[in-house]
């Protein structure tokens, strides 16, 4: 089951809880904006169903409210910049305005972030690009979930990569995917329906394939994008450890095995080489390469050439990337955002937690 809630009010509730642990106003509305675009765009298992795992690891000091975000070495056109164990959500976006300055002034604009946390959905800051006619890059490396093709050791994160290119007149192109086969917040998602996950997605902990929904929780490990070696998962390796290296070694944050959790209760791991969580931003101006204008209008005639594709049997349409997260944004901005029981229970443990209301429903 699930019930429905304005974006409005999801989006004031989760600003009351930010700065009720400690952010700044102007810092909870932006954690805010970066949580809750992962709900409109449909990605629910990023989205405010995470707002509980935030306020766990400050409450186990794993994060600051307060952070200083600076820049520690920069060149006019890169830098890295520490997050001061600030949320991610806060210090992805400073990061990519940085990136995007950077871009305005040499062409492109490339920041790397050490000390960092959680940070959402990879597409929130690789879109910050679009309005400036720039194609933004952004991606981070992730606690070790996932395992190696032909590894029974998790060594690696989910990482995402989200690219998001301007077009015209047309839906711009946003591709934002894990390099794993699935996110774990999917698999979450299965474990609140009592659902088991399909095959190809997990390994037991000896490196067998298998579809128990719990088998991280039981030291298993979820597969690189691909599913095994037939189905080119060691692309999806390969995907990962790119991710890895740009968001982590490049940075001096942590990497393979040594980036912490974010779930509060597992322990942070010993001997870490970095400083907290790294994330790798980047940005494009179009007009680097050749007119803004001309780009994005060979953008549109590719972008409406993939879209009119002869389509699979009892398939209507052929999606471009971010056009399904599109619909589904205009969708729940109007319709509301669809939480499930478990969700809503969580939200209502904070709104206990820290006397405050919890939001209401619209169905």
């Amino acid at each position: 089951m699930s019930k429905c809630f304005s974006y409005s009010s999801l989006h004031s509730f989760a600003q009351q809880v930010f700065v009720k642990i400690g952010c700044t106003i102007d810092d909870a509305k932006t954690a805010s904006d970066s949580l809750l675009s992962a709900d409109l765009r449909g990605v629910d298992s990023h989205g405010i169903a995470r707002l509980t795992g935030y306020v766990r690891l400050w409450e186990v000091r794993r994060v600051n409210t307060k952070p200083e975000i600076r820049i520690v070495y920069e060149t006019p056109s890169t830098a890295v910049v520490t997050g001061d164990s600030g949320l991610g959500l806060v210090v992805a976006p400073f990061a990519m305005q940085l990136a995007i300055a950077k871009a305005h002034t040499c062409g492109s604009g490339w920041v790397s972030v050490k000390n960092s946390n959680h940070f959402g959905i990879a597409g929130r800051y690789a879109m910050m690009a679009l309005q400036h006619d720039m194609i933004g890059i952004a991606m981070t490396n992730a606690s070790a979930l996932v395992a190696p093709t032909f590894s029974a050791e998790r060594l690696l994160g989910t990482n995402p990569i989200a690219v998001a290119v301007p077009a015209g007149t047309e839906t711009p192109f946003v591709a934002d995917f894990a390099t794993s086969v699935v996110s774990k917040g999917k698999l979450e998602i299965l474990q609140r329906k009592g659902l088991e996950a399909p095959e190809g997605w997990t390994q037991t902990k000896e490196g067998t394939s298998n579809t128990d929904a719990k088998s991280l929780e039981k030291g298993g490990a979820l597969l690189p994008l691909g599913g095994n070696k037939d189905h080119g998962s060691y692309k999806g390796y390969a995907l990962g450890a790119v991710v890895d290296i740009f968001s982590g070694i490049l940075s001096g944050a942590n990497y393979a095995t040594w980036v912490p959790p974010f779930t509060s209760l597992l322990p942070v791991p010993e001997n870490m080489p970095g400083e907290g969580i790294g994330h790798f931003l980047g940005a494009m101006r179009i007009d680097a390469f050749r007119s803004a204008a001309a780009f994005k209008k060979d953008m549109d005639q590719w972008i409406r050439r993939v879209k009119s594709a002869r389509t699979t049997e009892g398939q209507s349409r052929v999606y471009i990337p971010g056009e399904i997260e599109k619909e589904t944004e205009a969708e729940r901005m109007t319709g509301g955002i669809p939480l499930a029981d478990s969700v809503v229970a969580d939200l209502r443990n904070i709104a206990v937690k820290f006397s405050m209301e919890i939001p209401q429903g619209i169905n």
